[in-house]
């Protein structure tokens, strides 16, 4: 029978025809990650521009020529009339250098100080609905905070491996996941020996894959009476306790959860610091965000009654994405969500954009994709500068929140 006949009635089993076009499905999609992707290559990020370098380090670009490139940067790229083109290695070099000659407190180097009590920041990033861009902020956020010299960790809470996959890790790879560092038996590892560096130099990643969907078997099993004391930390703790083993390590870390909320899900907003809501603003992803918010307040409030300590979050917040500000029907819901929560809103949103777009079907953020002269396509260019300036909106009002947990201005 030819693969593409449509057969109903009493010859169809829905197990066959769904196994059938996942075979169909996972060939094209393999066929087209190969393309842009293929499997033998490593993930690689772009140099910077001097311009892009000196707004990055918060220097005009006349300081930035006055570095003594020499001893900074011996194995930088210059291209066609004497530009220079920076690593991302080379960027964070320099911004260690600034901040050793800083007498002025700019805070070239923004990492975190234990011992003024400025604790490590782990940012939830959740919604009970799909297509709420929830995985590619994550990603933008990371690498918004990677390039403004953060440390950073982010851990792909999600077996789909989506955020995995953006950071230059496919599912079918092999090697620790995030799973091994929570899961129970003898199997476990410590959280050190899960974590990967990155192409993308101060974003290390715990990655995933569809193995993770056992912590969702295995945990209420072990949650029983009868195991629970020999089973060691019990499962709204195992990623606290795995974090916290490396938090020395990071500034930030960041947390792509699953769209649910299953028992990995609970264990990642226990751990987290601050909570941040992805919202599409359409009316039915808001009714399913209300029984997200019913769901997560129940589910929290039963595992506190089992033991966990009440959450501790610094910052909780709704971001708008995909936002068609041309848009009627989603300006009011907009307007809705920001009269009934008021400051929880974050007030800038994130763009409905063809730039984000594009950069996702070739495995990117906005943050990879080449800016300005290097484009060729002058509404590309504007389009891209557009999503950039919107993506740079909203994670500045991010990094302003984590600041402000430190006690920052």
């Amino acid at each position: 029978m030819n693969q593409h006949v449509l057969v109903d009635g009493a010859d169809a089993h829905s197990n066959q025809i769904a196994a059938s076009h996942a075979r169909l499905l996972g060939g094209k999609l393999q066929d087209l990650a190969v393309g842009f992707y293929p499997p033998t290559a490593e993930k690689t990020l772009r140099r910077f521009s001097a311009g892009e370098t000196a707004r990055l380090l918060g220097i005009t670009e006349a300081r930035l020529r006055q570095l003594p490139f020499d001893r900074l940067t011996p194995d930088l790229e210059i291209g066609p009339a004497g530009r220079r083109y920076f690593t991302l290695a080379e960027i964070h070099a320099i911004r260690r250098y600034l901040h050793e000659i800083d007498r002025v407190g700019r805070g070239y180097l923004p990492h975190r100080d234990g011992e003024k009590g400025e604790h490590l920041q782990v940012i939830a990033l959740t919604n009970f609905k799909g297509g709420s861009a929830k995985t590619t902020h994550t990603a933008g956020l990371a690498h918004y905070l990677a390039l403004h010299g953060y440390r950073v960790l982010a851990i792909d809470a999600d077996p789909q491996a989506s955020l995995s996959t953006l950071l230059g890790v496919r599912p079918d790879e092999t090697g620790p996941t995030i799973y091994d560092a929570v899961r129970y038996g003898d199997g476990q590892r410590p959280m050190r020996e899960v974590i990967r560096k990155t192409y993308f130099t101060g974003l290390d990643l715990a990655s995933a894959n569809l193995e993770l969907e056992e912590f969702e078997f295995y945990a209420p099993l072990m949650s029983s009476p009868e195991r629970r004391k020999s089973s060691g930390p019990p499962f709204f703790a195992r990623l606290p306790v795995a974090i916290e083993s490396v938090a020395e390590d990071y500034d930030v870390v960041v947390i792509d959860c699953p769209p649910r909320l299953g028992y990995f899900a609970i264990s990642a907003l226990c751990a987290a610091t601050a909570t941040l809501i992805t919202v599409h603003p359409q009316m039915i992803d808001l009714a399913s965000m209300r029984q997200f918010l019913t769901m997560m307040s129940d589910l929290m409030e039963t595992v506190q009654e089992e033991g966990a300590p009440p959450p501790a979050q610094d910052w909780f917040r709704y971001l708008i994405t995909r936002y068609d500000p041309q848009s009627v029907p989603q300006t009011s819901v907009v307007g809705m969500l920001q009269d009934l929560f008021g400051s929880y809103v974050l007030p800038k949103a994130m763009l409905q954009t063809p730039a984000v777009s594009t950069s996702g079907l070739v495995g990117q953020t906005i943050y990879e994709t080449p800016l300005g002269k290097d484009r060729s396509d002058e509404v590309s260019r504007a389009t891209y500068r557009r999503a950039l300036d919107a993506f740079d909106d909203v994670n500045r009002e991010i990094e302003a929140l984590i600041r402000g947990a430190w006690g920052r201005a």
